[in-house]
């Protein structure tokens, strides 16, 4: 394998580059190029068969052109819907983000448990078995919160995210039976971190937060250890949709040392 064989990140927009954050600090020098499915926005919306079939058709070309070392699918929706269906397509080392419902269960000290994700993420079965293994004692409240993922967009392209927004866009969570004994809260898509200050607020100091971005840089980390790594040029982006809506949110790439949008 090339040195200079990058790692990609796959989100269906910019919530991914939680993950590159925690990647970075692990893996400095690995180079990497942040695929975003900009004209797909938002899956949480969409039908599983919509999903599934965006998903393994984008990821198909991407590893056809770039020939990457790893793929990381950043979205956890698409990682619930997707993930068997692109490894079994793709040869290529796949690896997906789940909610971290293992870790959120062993924090609790109430028993009571959130999920926040969107729809499409809090209905899988995937996740039906996540709580069945590791969160059996517990109860796990779920709300589908889509709105979130176009504020935490929003934030990154600078524009001011108001916390009663974010509030009113989680408020189903903590409205359910057993809610008022919420302590834990996994933020079970990568959008959902970068509204995390917000979150914090809203929800208020009795409530800790969990996401799995750290767990995956480690994963990465572990699958690519001893292989070298260079880059012969500069890591870059690249998405569907219009290259002019991409480059708004150039500041937000240039802060994890992203300056170079493409159109896919």
């Amino acid at each position: 394998m090339a040195a200079d064989s990058p790692i990609v990140l796959f989100d269906s927009g910019v919530g991914g580059l939680t993950v590159l954050g925690a990647m970075r600090k692990l893996l400095p020098q690995a180079p990497v190029i942040y695929a975003a499915d900009m004209a797909g926005l938002p899956y949480g919306a969409k039908s599983e068969a919509e999903v599934a079939a965006r998903v393994a058709g984008l990821l198909g070309r991407i590893a056809e052109r770039y020939d990457p070392r790893l793929i990381c699918i950043a979205c956890n929706t698409a990682s619930t819907i997707a993930l068997g269906m692109v490894r079994d397509v793709l040869e290529t080392p796949i690896v997906g983000t789940v909610p971290a419902i293992k870790p959120a269960a062993a924090m609790t000290e109430t028993g009571v448990i959130g999920l926040l994700g969107t729809e499409a993420t809090v209905r899988q079965r995937y996740v039906d078995d996540l709580e069945r293994k590791f969160a059996a004692d517990c109860t796990l409240l779920r709300y589908g919160a889509n709105n979130l993922v176009a504020l935490g967009e929003a934030k990154l392209r600078g524009e001011a995210v108001d916390v009663d927004d974010v509030a009113r866009a989680a408020s189903g969570l903590v409205l359910q039976e057993d809610g008022e004994r919420l302590d834990t809260v996994i933020l079970a898509c990568t959008h959902f971190p970068l509204l995390e200050p917000e979150l914090r607020e809203a929800f208020g100091s009795g409530v800790r937060f969990v996401h799995g971005a750290d767990g995956i840089a480690r994963r990465i980390a572990s699958l690519t250890e001893g292989q070298d790594f260079s880059r012969s040029a500069p890591d870059f982006a690249v998405a569907t949709g219009e290259l002019a809506d991409f480059e708004r949110l150039a500041p937000a790439f240039a802060e994890y040392g992203i300056a170079d949008l493409r159109a896919f």
